[in-house]
């Protein structure tokens, strides 16, 4: 891309984009261009919009770039929005913590760490879009196999799984293949879910109503 400067080309791209941009994509849509000037043009972007003056940041996300507002405004951007957060009650965030970490995880094995029945909040889960099937597992019953999305990733401001907290980093386990459920809800308070204004999240205090869902169509058998 000789005499052409890359970096108000890719601002533009990630500016429109309602989804964070895979390197990869940007690499089809500038074939002028390589993988060393793309990412020298978003470390530049990156680093100007760091001023503390700048009302929006762009982050590495989901496995890819995405322009966010910065949580200090937040405030004035839901305002304009008028968009409700989005309420996980306990129970659901402790699911969700098992799926994470277990993933591909099937419901008699999230059942046996909580210790209680968990169809209705995997159907919370699944229609928030944070959860996924994967398929079914080759086992008498083939129950359901599930795993989280890239909705989770984005919602959470992880770029990829790997970014979750390190269970050693909290408390290793007795054993390399089991999780306690005291152990997931550590690892639940770890994940910084208290930056509900900036990822939209907020933890529900009451009861969750969609407990009396119809959970039919989601069993496993």
């Amino acid at each position: 891309m000789d005499g052409i400067e890359i970096k108000p080309i890719l601002e533009s791209l990630l500016f429109v984009s309602e989804s964070p941009v895979r390197l990869e994509t940007l690499l089809e849509i500038l074939p002028e261009s390589n993988k060393e000037a793309i990412l020298e043009g978003i470390h530049r972007i990156r680093t100007e919009y760091e001023d503390d003056f700048k009302g929006v940041e762009l982050v590495e996300v989901a496995g890819g770039y995405q322009f966010r507002t910065k949580s200090k405004w937040a405030e004035w951007v839901q305002r304009l929005k008028k968009t409700k957060p989005v309420k996980l009650s306990r129970s659901a965030l402790e699911t969700l913590a098992i799926v994470a970490y277990r993933q591909p995880v099937i419901r008699p094995e999230i059942e046996e760490i909580r210790g209680v029945d968990s169809g209705w909040v995997l159907r919370t889960l699944f229609e928030k879009g944070l959860i996924k099937m994967m398929g079914r597992k080759d086992i008498p019953g083939r129950p359901i196999v599930y795993g989280t999305t890239k909705t989770f990733l984005e919602l959470f401001g992880l770029n990829a799984l790997s970014d979750l907290p390190n269970l050693k980093e909290i408390q290793p386990p007795s054993a390399p293949e089991e999780i306690s459920k005291e152990e997931i809800l550590k690892v639940e308070d770890k994940v910084e879910v208290q930056s509900e204004v900036e990822r939209n999240v907020e933890v529900a205090t009451e009861a969750d109503p969609e407990s009396k869902t119809d959970i039919r169509n989601y069993n496993d058998s």
